[in-house]
């Protein structure tokens, strides 16, 4: 194909050679050069494709696209745009034949709540008979296909390669994640989203590896907003106006205010040996009671998420209920059988808010005792440990500290930053940095009517030190703790 067919919704300027220029393949990864080539140059965080230029040529590369000036020898054809980011995430709708338009995109966009609406909107909208892709923090699904995801939004390339296989696959339609993260570098610049949807805002994602600021953060987020036919939000969320201010698209709101388009009422919890859920009454665009296996508030609004997104496809209540009933999400609260006694559940809460709600959720359920257990990440903001060690020392009967992803970092001193905020509660803890022993330690104590949360990991299933990542799945590790207590 000719360049000037991959840069066609670009601007750009021909600093060399022609964009008539013959390529066979677009390509960012400089190890991945070859003869016909397109290398688009990306200043990353870690490296900058500009340094590579020389490298990719003397491999065989027929053109680069660069934002700031590069020296090649003459037969290179070089393409200077104003930012390169962008303009991969243009070329690489080009290359694959803007598969986007041939699917309706659902994103999804929030604090928390993402990953749970994803595959709540996936099940309803299958069990109408939509085949639908699915892109997010744990995985990509792809017809019978699952790709474990290194990142919640990936890059652009990856994104409409992930298209292309869906159309391909035979999908009408794709609900995937998109992270303030994936907005910011234009990961999902370009594509005509049918829907926007934004789940709420807490402070988080803010530091030196993401946000500089929380308006940074609420200015990304909004950016899904200026690129989809209609936005869905959560009308209670106190920063719902502050991320739509720039909003180009139509607005619907659901929520427990009055004054949503789509309301949940009648909201009372269910309570059975094993069985933690929730059950409300839709009105407003739609009129029907609901019943879902997830306890807590924030499952009435993932659920409300996924219903506002079935009404524009026309899915009838019926439907809907019984999709909801079924719909179960790895590391989301899921719930683990190990006693008739208490309750253990997996959870993927990895931040003071998310943490928050959970707790406060599951202490409506009137448990014996609630027991969190948790670690914090390492090389990413040290408020972090701080407020979810406040959060579990004010709302946990017991919090049991343990590693998560130490990262670079040395585990006990993340430990150390965890018990300086529950030192700012009277909260009971112990410290147990082995996260195989602080299961079984959980295990062995639980107490009847006990609710026990392991959070942070989810459906992660390693463990990142050093920058290794060993595998370590708490599923894996529960059975094994059961083995050796002989249950």
């Amino acid at each position: 194909m000719k360049l000037s067919r991959l840069l066609e919704r670009l601007e750009y300027e021909v600093v060399q050679g022609s964009a008539e220029t013959e390529v066979e393949t677009l390509i960012n990864d400089s190890r991945k050069a070859a003869p016909g080539a397109v290398f688009v140059c990306i200043s990353g965080a870690v490296s900058d494709g500009h340094a590579y230029a020389k490298e990719v040529a003397e491999k065989g590369a027929a053109a680069l696209i660069v934002e700031k000036e590069v020296e090649v020898p003459e037969g290179i054809t070089v393409i200077k745009v104003k930012n390169t980011r962008y303009a991969l995430a243009l070329t690489s709708a080009a290359y694959f034949g803007y598969p986007a338009e041939k699917l309706k995109v659902i994103g999804i966009t929030g604090t928390k709540g993402k990953t749970t609406t994803t595959y709540m909107i996936r099940s309803i909208l299958e069990s109408v008979g939509h085949k639908v892709g699915l892109i997010g923090t744990i995985e990509a699904i792809i017809g019978e296909k699952h790709i474990p995801a290194a990142n919640t939004t990936p890059e652009s390339f990856t994104i409409q390669k992930y298209f292309a296989e869906m159309v391909e696959e035979g999908c009408d339609s794709v609900v995937m994640e998109v992270s303030s993260q994936g907005l910011m570098l234009d990961r999902t610049a370009g594509i005509p989203f049918e829907i926007g949807i934004f789940t709420n805002l807490g402070h988080d994602h803010i530091g030196p590896n993401e946000h500089k600021d929380f308006e940074d953060y609420k200015r990304c987020k909004g950016l899904l907003f200026q690129q989809c036919k209609l936005g869905i939000a959560n009308g209670d969320d106190p920063y719902f106006k502050d991320v739509f201010q720039n909003a180009t698209c139509k607005v619907e709101t659901f929520g427990f205010n009055e004054g949503s388009d789509l309301r949940a009422t009648d909201t009372h919890l269910v309570s059975k040996p094993g069985y933690l859920g929730v059950a409300y009454h839709v009105s407003g665009q739609m009129d029907f009671d609901v019943e879902i296996d997830i306890p807590g508030t924030f499952s009435v609004y993932n659920s409300l998420t996924a219903i506002a997104v079935c009404h524009h496809f026309q899915v009838p209540a019926e439907v809907i209920q019984k999709a909801l009933k079924v719909a179960k999400v790895k590391g989301r609260i899921e719930m683990i059988k190990v006693s008739d006694d208490f309750t253990l559940m997996i959870d993927y809460a990895h931040n003071a808010m998310s943490l928050e709600s959970l707790l406060t959720t599951l202490k409506e359920y009137h448990p014996k005792r609630l027991v969190c257990l948790f670690g914090c990440g390492g090389n990413r903001s040290k408020d972090r440990r701080y407020e979810m060690g406040e959060v579990s020392g004010r709302l946990a009967d017991l919090t049991i500290i343990t590693s998560d992803n130490p990262r670079f970092e040395e585990p006990q001193d993340i430990i150390n930053d965890i018990k300086i905020g529950i030192g700012k509660t009277d909260g009971k803890y112990v410290e147990i940095c082995d996260r195989k022993e602080a299961i079984k330690y959980a295990i062995e104590h639980g107490q009847p009517g006990d609710v026990i949360v392991l959070a942070g990991k989810g459906h992660e299933d390693y463990q990142e030190i050093k920058g290794v990542k060993h595998p370590m799945d708490e599923r894996v590790l529960i059975k094994e703790v059961l083995e050796e207590l002989g249950r």
